[in-house]
C-alpha cells in the first residue's frame, strides 16, 4: 500500500535556489532506496491563523518561507528500511549542506485514508495539516470524499489524505504541537492538486457560500486547529527539469 513521508520546513527566502539544488541532489539517493516519487513545494499563499498556522508549526522567522513536501513509497516497509539504511550511508556525506534549520522541520509517515484523481503536472497545491480523533477515521474519510466532489467540480485534479502511522514527537517541533493535538488524536497530512493558482482561487470563492452553510459542529475534527496554505512546485521527480 502506498505510503508517504510528509514534511514541513521553514527555509530562508534568500536560500530558495540553494534549497532547490539540495532537494534535487537528494532525490537520486531516495530513489536508490526504493522511493517512487518526491515532490517539494514552496509557500506562495500562506495565511496567518488565529489558533494554528504553518509559521507556528515550524517556528518560522520573518525572513523564512514555508515548504511542504512528500516522498512517495510503495509501502511502509520500504520507507522504514530506507530511513534505517540512511543513518549509516556514506553517500549522505556527499549531499549539499542543508540551507535551512533542520531541527525545526516536522515530518512523519502517513498512509492514505482517502485519495482520488491524480496530481501529475499540477501547477499549484493546497496543503493541509490537522489532528483527527482516532475513532473518527471512517467519518473523516467519508468527509474527504464529499470534499473531493466539491474540489473536483471546481477544477482540482487530485487529492490525497494521509493518516499518521509513524509520526514522531520532536524536541523542538512536531505535528502534534503544530496542530495542538489532544490525547487520542492522529495527525493528518493532505494536499489537493490544481492546474494553477487562478483555478484554485476561483474555486475557493465559489465554495465559500456552500461551506458557509455547513454545520461545523458535525465535522469529525476541530476545524479551528486545521491549517492550510497554497504552494507552488519547486521540485517534482516525475517532471522533467
Amino acid at each position: 500500500m502506498t505510503y508517504f513521508t510528509g514534511a514541513v520546513a521553514a527555509v530562508p527566502t534568500a536560500n530558495k535556489t540553494d534549497y532547490a539544488r539540495h532537494v534535487a541532489a537528494t532525490w537520486p539517493l531516495f530513489q536508490s532506496y526504493g522511493a517512487n516519487r518526491m515532490v517539494e513545494t514552496w509557500g506562495e499563499d500562506v495565511p496567518k491563523g488565529k489558533v494554528t498556522d504553518f509559521y507556528g508549526a515550524v517556528d518560522a522567522k520573518p525572513d523564512e518561507a514555508i515548504t511542504f513536501s512528500w516522498i512517495e513509497w510503495p509501502d511502509k516497509m520500504t520507507a522504514d528500511a530506507a530511513w534505517a539504511k540512511m543513518q549509516n550511508d556514506p553517500a549522505m556525506a556527499n549531499l549539499p549542506k542543508m540551507p535551512f534549520d533542520g531541527t525545526r522541520m516536522i515530518f512523519g509517515g502517513f498512509a492514505p485514508v482517502y485519495s482520488a484523481g491524480a496530481f501529475m503536472g499540477a501547477g499549484y497545491y493546497q496543503g493541509f495539516i490537522l489532528a483527527v480523533p482516532a475513532q473518527n477515521k471512517t467519518a473523516y474519510a467519508k468527509m474527504a470524499d464529499e470534499g473531493w466532489k466539491m474540489f473536483s467540480k471546481g477544477g482540482a485534479t487530485g487529492m490525497v489524505e494521509g493518516w499518521g502511522e509513524d509520526v514522531p514527537h520532536g524536541k523542538v517541533t512536531d505535528f502534534y504541537r503544530a496542530t495542538k493535538a489532544k490525547d487520542g488524536e492522529v495527525p493528518v497530512f493532505s494536499w489537493t492538486a490544481w492546474p494553477d493558482r487562478a483555478t484554485c482561487d476561483a474555486a475557493a470563492k465559489a465554495m465559500e457560500a456552500d461551506m458557509g452553510e455547513m454545520d461545523m459542529s458535525e465535522m469529525p475534527f476541530d476545524g479551528m486547529r486545521m491549517m492550510w496554505a497554497g504552494f507552488t512546485p519547486l521540485f517534482d521527480s516525475a517532471s522533467p527539469p
